[in-house]
Order: structure tokens, then C-alpha cells, then sequence
């Protein structure tokens, strides 16, 4: 692919466009695993998190994608650690995302404390959370008394309300967690000085935000940078601007074999250096990976309709409560419904895609078994798949295993 000069569109097939994308996203090739960890997190940009752990935490399956049987405890670390490397705040949706990209984030907090409000009206007493802060911080919402009412999980007590309303506004930040709690401190205390000095205009943040999403998608469209960042009307302008202006970094891209309103793209003019090359990750993704957390953007990009169905009924799933993908070759070759039970991996539902192609079936039996040692299984069982996948599985699975 040539190098892009001033103002030219690339023309790519859309297998090249998706295998700049799984290099992207560090799925493709040797270089994508160094560094570990802290590396990951800066080559995605932001890695979201959920309260559901089936195998894992979301925030770990994704680092376990790409690097293969990394420790649990080293995931942990390099997430929260002391000096913090990282920070808790909204981007597509709750991340974890590098602490050198908090002054980035400012346009952000500037709306919420316009806004005045998010889920919940900012109760009077935040005045008084935030000097317990300041007195007594780092502090947990049970050091504040507590999250709850005792209602419903958004029954939300006034601690709770103000303590995220401070996160919010960028006048504390969670940089690390005990267990699965925030650990909540003056953020002048837990970010870095040169960072806290750095004073952006919104437009500026959107630029660089842009190029962020866009080195981390590889290849994107408006929408998918935009759905990546997470940004309303009047925001999604700036970075219209960005794109247009140049700001951002990114090149225009026009890739073949995408449906005509969604062929006009952008790269990352480093994404288009080289051919992609190098080994695929065989290997199950968390339904919040940034690979495939954009629904419409899986769909046009592996030709694979998913979506999470933990919240809807379970007499209404189609393929189960916490459906992974399971990708191969640089493609999504079917799904996974897991669980655990002791040290068994329970397949509650495998399905393979009617175009897996050969060698799909060993292929999910590696992507199984290598997830079961991971996290301390011995034995995997398949509950429900099509008969014919089910006895070629098993076997697959007892020489892997």
C-alpha cells in the first residue's frame, strides 16, 4: 500500500482495511505483544469496564486477547498502580485509559460541570465529600458511608451521587481500585503536575482525542470514531473540524467492499506504512473489546452480527448470557457462552458462523482450552452446539487440553 501524500485518498480492499485494523488493534503480528500490559493500554487508547465477570473482568479479557495467558496480577498493576498509569473516566463508555491522556479530557468535564447533573441531582452535601476527601482521602465510597440506599443498584446514596459528580467534574479521580471498588483521591495529588498544567480548549481536546480513536480503530469511519469517543452533536462537530482541517492526523480513506455510506473512511497514516503481517491471535474476546464493542462496525468490517445479551430476558437469547466472540485467523469464526463451574469451563452454547471454513472447529477447541488454563480450569465441557460441531469439538478439545 503506498504511503498517502497531502489530501489523497487511499484506496483499500476491505481485507486490507481489516487487516490493518486487527494490527491495529493488536491482533496481528509479534510487535503488538511488547511491552505487555501498560503497552496494550496505550495502543487502544481505552479499555472499558463492566461489573460482569464470567471468566475474567472485561478490562482483563482484553489484555488476555492479545498477550495470551498474562497474570491476572500483572493486569491489575498495570491498570492501578502507584504512581498511576492510568485513570478511570467516560470515553465510549466507563474506561480505563493512559494517564498521560488526562488533560485530553477536559472539554468532558467542563460539560458536566455546566450540566449540573448526570443521572442524579448533585445533592448539597458535596462541599462536605469532597474536604473528607481532602482530609481523609484516598477514600472508598464505604470510607463516605456508604453507595447505596439499599434500593435498586441506581438508588444511589448522597455519597455515592457526590462522590461521582467530583469524578465527573475532574475534581477528584480514580486511578486505582481495592477489589472491585474505586479508590477516589484529590486529583491534584494523584495526577501528574505537568499534566494537571496542560490547559486545551475543547477543540483541541477533540483533535487529539480524534487521533487517539483513529490510531486505534486503523481504519474508521466518521461514525466509528465518533461512537468510539462517545460525543454528542454539537462536540461530533469539532471533530468534524479536526478531520477536515487536518488536525486530527488522520488521511481519508476510500475502502471497497464496505456498504457506499460507509466506504469514506479515515486511517492512521502509520497504519498504511507496511502490509500487516504476522501470526493471528486464535482467541475468545470480551463482547466490550474495542475490536468488536461497535456493533455496526463488527458487522461491516467481519460480516458478524453480535450483541450482548446479558440484559435481556433469558427466555429471549438467541446465543446466551455473556456471548464471546471467537476469532481465528483474523476472522470471527463463531461464538462462546461461557461459565465455570469449579475447574470446568462450561461451553454453555457454542455456534460456529456457516462461513468458519476448515479447520474452524480445532480452532475453537485451542481458543477454549487456552482460555480454561488461563484461569485455573483443567476440563471443559460443551453443553449445547450444533451434534455435529459437539462430537468434532470434543474431540479437538481432548487433544488440546
Amino acid at each position: 500500500m503506498p504511503a498517502p501524500g497531502p489530501l489523497m485518498t487511499v484506496e483499500l480492499s476491505a481485507d486490507e482495511a481489516r487487516r490493518i485494523i486487527l494490527r491495529a488493534q493488536g491482533f496481528l503480528g509479534a510487535d503488538a505483544r511488547r511491552g505487555g500490559v501498560p503497552a496494550v493500554l496505550r495502543r487502544l487508547g481505552a479499555v472499558q469496564l463492566d461489573t460482569i465477570s464470567v471468566l475474567a473482568r472485561s478490562h482483563e479479557l482484553v489484555a488476555y486477547a492479545r498477550l495470551g495467558a498474562v497474570g491476572r496480577a500483572k493486569v491489575e498493576r498495570a491498570y492501578w498502580d502507584d504512581p498511576a498509569r492510568a485513570f478511570e473516566y467516560w470515553c465510549h463508555a466507563a474506561c480505563v485509559l493512559p494517564i498521560d491522556d488526562w488533560p485530553l479530557y477536559a472539554f468532558r468535564r467542563r460539560y458536566y460541570a455546566a450540566r449540573k447533573y448526570r443521572w442524579h441531582e448533585v445533592p448539597p452535601t458535596v462541599e462536605k465529600v469532597l474536604h473528607q476527601v481532602r482530609e481523609s482521602g484516598p477514600v472508598t465510597t464505604a470510607d463516605l458511608g456508604g453507595a447505596k440506599n439499599g434500593g435498586p443498584w441506581w438508588d444511589w446514596s448522597d455519597a455515592k451521587i457526590a462522590i461521582e459528580w467530583l469524578l465527573d467534574t475532574g475534581q477528584v479521580v480514580c486511578t486505582r481500585r481495592v477489589g472491585w471498588r474505586r479508590v477516589y483521591d484529590l486529583t491534584e495529588r494523584a495526577v501528574p503536575a505537568h499534566l494537571l498544567a496542560e490547559d486545551l480548549s475543547d477543540t483541541e481536546c477533540v483533535a487529539r482525542l480524534t487521533r487517539t480513536a483513529g490510531r486505534a480503530l486503523g481504519v474508521a469511519t466518521r461514525a466509528d470514531l465518533v461512537d468510539f469517543l462517545r460525543l454528542k452533536a454539537p462536540t461530533a462537530a469539532l471533530l468534524d473540524g479536526a478531520l477536515a482541517s487536518g488536525a486530527a492526523g488522520l488521511v481519508p480513506v476510500r475502502v471497497s467492499g464496505w456498504p457506499e455510506r460507509a466506504a469514506d473512511a479515515w486511517a492512521d497514516p502509520a497504519a498504511l506504512e507496511g502490509e500487516p503481517r504476522g501470526r493471528h491471535r486464535t482467541t475468545l474476546l470480551s463482547p466490550f473489546d474495542s475490536l468488536v464493542w461497535d456493533r455496526p462496525r463488527t458487522s461491516r468490517v467481519f460480516g458478524f452480527d453480535h450483541r450482548l445479551e446479558a440484559y435481556v430476558p433469558k427466555d429471549k437469547r438467541v446465543h446466551g448470557y455473556f456471548t464471546m466472540p471467537v476469532l481465528s485467523g483474523g476472522r470471527l469464526i463463531g461464538r462462546v457462552d461461557p461459565a465455570r463451574e469449579g475447574t470446568t469451563l462450561v461451553a454453555r452454547q457454542v455456534g460456529l458462523e456457516p462461513r468458519a471454513g476448515r479447520g474452524a472447529v480445532e480452532a475453537m477447541a485451542e481458543a477454549l482450552a487456552e482460555a480454561a488454563a488461563w484461569v485455573g480450569c483443567d476440563a471443559v465441557r460443551v453443553e449445547r452446539a450444533d451434534p455435529a460441531v459437539t462430537a468434532a469439538l470434543s474431540a479437538a478439545l481432548a487433544e488440546a487440553l
